[in-house]
């Protein structure tokens, strides 16, 4: 990371001082907040769109797996929001735009109006205290009453002020389970209030990168503009053959990512422990030829889940490199941060493809739902 010195008036700097103790960032990254913000909007004044097909906004972006993803589809980015701040600074510098941050205090109506909404939202427990009394007074609940103080309450808010054409949410496949069912409960009839046709299916990222990956996919289409006689299907188009974990594969390795014996040791009697007991935990050697295990946040502690054998040493974890390549994303993405934070960003992110698969479904749909809307219009006119 490069440093710049800049000197600035006793009236700005007082202003980036306060607005450093009230964010509890350093003065430094406050600086760089602020100059990030200004590259970010006169890129976006400089942006052609001419031949862009859709608007779309990227909410709990990450590291934009899934900016790539509706990109590819022939959508435009008009906001992007991450509260993250190094997960911004992989943002920005693959995108040339820096994320919003706390979505919280972010207000709807100054959410650039799009077609699309897209987000990765965190998965919270609902609070049904509140809504368990509504009900036995006999009175209804809205979205609000059900959602409030959960990040999904500002999608809805969002969705509710903006009204783009349709979304798509994407989470863990626990998310059907969580809290016995009732958060997906609550979603989806938060959704239905909000007057969404809403769809969903549990998609496995393996028909496109070499990883087991599931996660659920929720998307919907606006009533009010299109009627409720609406079909969706995840029609997929998985890659053929299939990929393998050699395909990701680098052939030079440095020896730093190879466990160390204290390491390797230890994640081996921590398995036979967990097999003596009859558990399943343990280290994952991934198949060459196969798939691996799905890749999460805590890769950077050990590896274990996804490990590379190696003759004639010990075991290896896959490089930040190998990690993007596993989620999908192009050897051109830009990894500027250390490797403990690449590997939280890339185990918490996306299958690309797959998302991109499901983005050109979802726009395909739009394009054919506005046209047939489009010709009830001349109909009527005629």
């Amino acid at each position: 990371m490069k440093q710049v010195h800049i000197r600035v008036e006793d009236e700005l700097y007082e202003e980036l001082n306060t607005y450093s103790l009230q964010s509890e960032q350093s003065m430094q990254d406050c600086v760089r907040e602020a100059v990030a913000y200004y590259v970010t909007d006169m890129r976006r004044k400089q942006k052609d769109i001419s031949n862009k097909q859709f608007s779309f906004i990227d909410l709990f972006a990450g590291i934009g797996g899934m900016r790539i993803a509706f990109d590819r589809a022939g959508g435009y980015c008009v906001y992007s929001n991450e509260w993250n701040k190094y997960s911004q600074q992989t943002y920005f510098a693959n995108f040339g735009e820096q994320p919003d941050g706390d979505i919280t205090q972010v207000n709807e109506k100054d959410i650039p109006d799009h077609d699309i909404l897209v987000a990765g939202f965190p998965c919270q427990p609902f609070s049904i205290a509140g809504v368990s009394k509504k009900n036995s007074m006999g009175r209804e609940t809205g979205f609000a009453d059900k959602t409030q103080g959960t990040l999904f309450f500002d999608v809805c808010r969002i969705l509710k002020e903006k009204r783009p054409k349709a979304f798509m949410l994407e989470n863990v496949k626990n998310l059907c389970s969580h809290d016995k069912g009732r958060t997906f409960q609550i979603i989806k009839e938060s959704l239905d209030e909000l007057n969404y046709e809403v769809f969903h299916a549990v998609l496995d990222g393996q028909n496109y990168v070499p990883q087991h990956r599931e996660r659920i996919i929720i998307v919907g289409f606006d009533r009010e503009r299109y009627g409720k006689d609406i079909d969706f299907e995840f029609k997929l188009t998985p890659k053929n053959p299939r990929p393998v974990m050699q395909d990701i594969l680098d052939k030079d390795v440095e020896t730093k990512y190879t466990l160390s014996d204290k390491l390797w040791i230890y994640l081996q009697n921590y398995a036979a422990k967990h097999r003596a007991a009859g558990n399943g935990f343990g280290y994952g050697i991934a198949p060459l030829d196969g798939v691996s295990r799905t890749i999460s946040a805590r890769y950077y502690k050990d590896g274990s889940e996804i490990l590379i054998a190696q003759e004639g040493k010990n075991p290896r974890r896959l490089t930040p490199r190998e990690c993007a390549r596993l989620q999908g994303f192009p050897d051109s993405f830009k990894i500027p941060v250390s490797d403990t934070q690449a590997y939280k960003q890339f185990g918490n992110s996306v299958v690309v493809p797959l998302m991109e698969n499901v983005a050109k479904l979802i726009v395909a749909k739009l394009e054919y739902m506005d046209t047939m809307t489009a010709d009830k219009m001349r109909k009527k006119v005629i």
